[in-house]
C-alpha cells in the first residue's frame, strides 16, 4: 500500500533533533512564550522577507487575529464585506465570520483553483473592505493582480497562505510578503508541519504586529492589565522549537515536492484526468497534487484497488456546510463542480522513486 502521507517517515529524519529540543525545553523553564518563540518568529519572518511574523496557536486564529487586528486599528468594522475564495476549506471563511464581518464568495478561474479576478471585480461594492486571497493546495494566485485590485479600491489584501510555505513570484517575492498581512499554518501534515496545532502571522506592518501580540495574549501587554478583548492564541513553544529544525532544511523538501509534481506532469498521460496547472517555477510549492476526475467515486475505488491513497480537499464547499447555514442557498457552479471532482494523489519528501513510477503507471491505466 502507498498511503497517501506517510507522517512517521516525513518526521523520522528529525528524531535526534527533536529529542534534544525537547531536553533545551525542559531545561530552560520557558514553557510559555520565551525565546524558542522568538527566535522560531525572527527566522520564518526572515524566511518569508516580511518585518515581523508572530508565532499563534494555529492557522485559524492567524487569520482570526489579521482581522481582530484591523478592526483594533480601525481599518474595519464588523459587518464590513470581506472577498473570500469560495474554493477553499472553511478555515478561511470562519476567520471571517467569527470576527463579525460578511464573507462575499468568488469563484475560482474555470480551469484554475485560484479566486478569478473578474469575479472580484464584479462583487466589490463600497461595503467590502478587504480581500482575502487563498494560495490553495501551495499554489499562488496572480499576486500582481490583486495588488493592483486591492489598491484600486482601497482594500486590505490578505493572505491566508497556510499551505504556501515558500511559494514564491516572479518578482522573487515569498507568500507571506505579498499582500497587507498574511496567516500560515503549521498543521502536522503542511510542508513545514507542527507535531501539533500551531501557526504564524508575517507582516511589514508594525501596528499590526503589535496589536496581534496584544490580542492573542488576553489584550494585555502589561501582566494583570488588559487593555483589549484579547484571546488566548499564542504559539507554543515546544512546537516552535520544532518548527526551526524543520525551517533549516524546508528548501532542499520543497525542492523533493516540486521534483516529484514535475514527474506526474511530465509522465501522467491520462486524458480522463485534468491535471494542475504549472510553470515550473518556484509560485507552485505542491502541499497537496490536486487532479479533476469526472467519475470521482470510480476513480478512488479504482485506486485503493491498486494499493494508493487519495483523500478529497474538500468534498463539501464552505457555502454548503451546515455551519454555514445562512449562506447555504447560493449557487456557485464552478466552486461546487469543483469540490465533485477533485482528488489528491500522494506527494511528499519521503516518497521513494519507484512508488511514484508505480503510481504513474496506475494513473495512466484508468
Amino acid at each position: 500500500m502507498i498511503p497517501f502521507f506517510n507522517i512517521k517517515a516525513e518526521n523520522a529524519p528529525y528524531a535526534k533533533k527533536f529529542t534534544e529540543e525537547l531536553s533545551l525545553f525542559l531545561e530552560s523553564g520557558q514553557y510559555i512564550l520565551g525565546d524558542a518563540v522568538t527566535n522560531f518568529e525572527r527566522q520564518f519572518a526572515a524566511f518569508c522577507g516580511t518585518d515581523y511574523c508572530v508565532g499563534t496557536s494555529n492557522g485559524l486564529d492567524a487569520l482570526r487575529l489579521i482581522f481582530e487586528g484591523y478592526k483594533s486599528l480601525g481599518l474595519i468594522a464588523e459587518g464590513d464585506e470581506v472577498l473570500v475564495a469560495a474554493h477553499t476549506y472553511i478555515a478561511s471563511v470562519l476567520a471571517v465570520v467569527q470576527a463579525n464581518l460578511t464573507p462575499v464568495f468568488v469563484e475560482p478561474e474555470d480551469g484554475s483553483f485560484g479566486m478569478d479576478i473578474n469575479e472580484a471585480q464584479r462583487l466589490t461594492s463600497s461595503k467590502v473592505k478587504a480581500c482575502l486571497v487563498v494560495h490553495l493546495y501551495g499554489e499562488l494566485v496572480d499576486v500582481e493582480a490583486f495588488q493592483n485590485f486591492a489598491q484600486q479600491h482601497n482594500l486590505l489584501l490578505i493572505e491566508d497562505a497556510a499551505q504556501a510555505h515558500g511559494a514564491v513570484n516572479q518578482k522573487g517575492i515569498k507568500a507571506g510578503a505579498l499582500g497587507d498581512a498574511a496567516a500560515f499554518s503549521f498543521y502536522p501534515t503542511k510542508n513545514i508541519g507542527a507535531l501539533g496545532d500551531a501557526g504564524a502571522v508575517t507582516t511589514h506592518d508594525h501596528n499590526l504586529e503589535r496589536i496581534i501580540r496584544q490580542l492573542q495574549n488576553y489584550g494585555s501587554t502589561k501582566k494583570n492589565q488588559h487593555d483589549l478583548l484579547g484571546f488566548n492564541m499564542r504559539l507554543d513553544s515546544l512546537q516552535a522549537r520544532f518548527l526551526s529544525s524543520k525551517l533549516e532544511v524546508y528548501p532542499n523538501q520543497l525542492k523533493r515536492r516540486q521534483e516529484i509534481a514535475k514527474r506526474y506532469l511530465n509522465e501522467v498521460n491520462n486524458p480522463k484526468l485534468s491535471l494542475p496547472k504549472y510553470l515550473g517555477d518556484g509560485s507552485h510549492v505542491f502541499h497537496l497534487f490536486v487532479v479533476r476526475v469526472k467519475d470521482r467515486k470510480q476513480f478512488t475505488n479504482f485506486l485503493t484497488r491498486h494499493n494508493i491513497g487519495s483523500l478529497i480537499h474538500y468534498p463539501i464547499p464552505p457555502h454548503k456546510q451546515k455551519s454555514l447555514k445562512d449562506f447555504n442557498n447560493l449557487s456557485l457552479p464552478i466552486t461546487e463542480l469543483y469540490h465533485k471532482e477533485v482528488v489528491s494523489i500522494p506527494l511528499y519528501p519521503s516518497l521513494a522513486d519507484e512508488k511514484i513510477t508505480s503510481i504513474i503507471e496506475i494513473l495512466n491505466t484508468y
